[in-house]
C-alpha cells in the first residue's frame, strides 16, 4: 500500500486537484468558463442558436435541444495531437466524451422550458493532465448557467430551464490504494479508473468503471463511489459560490 506522500503532487488520497473557474474567457460566446483542475485546462463555451434540429421539427417535438462538441487542441498534450481534420475521420474518443457531456446536461435540464433554442456546448482542452473529461463536464454546466442567465434577463425564456448543477469527477485505484481526481502520471498507471457524473443534489447521472490491469471487488468499488461523492459535493460547493460571485 502507498503512502499518502506517494502522490507526485503532495496530495492526500481523498484531496481534489487546486480547482478554479474564470468566467467569459471567449467573449463572443453566451456564456464561457475556463475550468482548471491542477494542470488540466479546459475552455467550456456556451453558445445559444434560436432554432432547433431538423429532427425536431419533423417530429414536432416541443422546446429545445442542447448537443455538446469536445476537442483536445494539438498543443494540449506532450505529443502533438493531430487535429480531426488532417486524419480524416473522427476521433472516437472525442464522440464519447462529447456524448457524455451532452447526456451529463441534458439530465438536469428541462428541454421544454429552454424554448425554441439549442444550446451548444463546446468543450476544448487547452493542457491535458489527466480528466479532461470531467472537467469539461464540471466547466460546461457553469457556461450552461451564465448563457441561461442571458436568455433570463433578455426575457426570451420565462424561467430557469436548469433543474439542479451538475460536475464529475475521476477516482481510481493505483498501487491498490484509492485515489480522487487521478491526474495523468496516476490515470495511466491505474489497475482501476472511473469517472462519475452526480448531480448538485447528489444523484448520479452516470457511473463509467473499468479495471485497466486487474478486477475489482464490490467493497472497492463502494470505496470508490465513497470518495468520489466526497469530491463531488466539494466541486458543487465551489461551482455555488461561482455563481453566487457571477450572478449578483
Amino acid at each position: 500500500m502507498s503512502s499518502p506522500a506517494s502522490r507526485a503532487d503532495g496530495r492526500k488520497p481523498d484531496q481534489l486537484r487546486t480547482i478554479s473557474f474564470e468566467a467569459n474567457i471567449a467573449p463572443h460566446a453566451t456564456g464561457s468558463v475556463l475550468v482548471s483542475f491542477g494542470l488540466t485546462r479546459v475552455i467550456c463555451a456556451a453558445t445559444i442558436e434560436s432554432n432547433v434540429p431538423t429532427w425536431m421539427k419533423q417530429q414536432k417535438v416541443p422546446g429545445g435541444w442542447l448537443t455538446a462538441e469536445y476537442s483536445m487542441l494539438p498543443y494540449s498534450t506532450l505529443d502533438r495531437k493531430p487535429r480531426e481534420i488532417s486524419r480524416g475521420k473522427a476521433d472516437g474518443r472525442n464522440i464519447e466524451i462529447q456524448r457524455l457531456i451532452g447526456r451529463s446536461l441534458r439530465a438536469v435540464l428541462d428541454l421544454k422550458k429552454l424554448g425554441q433554442n439549442t444550446l451548444w456546448l463546446d468543450c476544448d482542452v487547452l493542457q491535458a493532465d489527466g480528466g479532461t473529461r470531467t472537467a469539461s463536464i464540471t466547466g460546461a454546466y457553469l457556461a450552461a448557467r451564465l448563457a441561461i442567465q442571458k436568455l433570463l434577463d433578455a426575457k426570451k425564456i420565462s424561467e430557469n430551464p436548469l433543474t439542479d448543477s451538475v460536475a464529475a469527477v475521476s477516482v481510481g485505484l493505483f498501487r491498490g490504494e484509492a485515489l480522487l481526481d487521478l491526474n495523468y502520471l496516476e490515470d495511466k498507471d491505474a489497475e482501476v479508473d472511473a469517472n462519475l457524473v452526480m448531480t448538485g443534489r447528489g444523484q448520479f447521472v452516470e457511473v463509467q468503471s473499468s479495471g485497466e490491469e486487474t478486477t475489482f471487488s464490490g467493497d472497492q468499488l463502494q470505496s470508490l463511489l465513497a470518495l468520489s461523492q466526497k469530491g463531488l459535493k466539494e466541486i458543487a460547493s465551489l461551482q455555488s459560490a461561482f455563481l453566487a460571485k457571477q450572478l449578483l
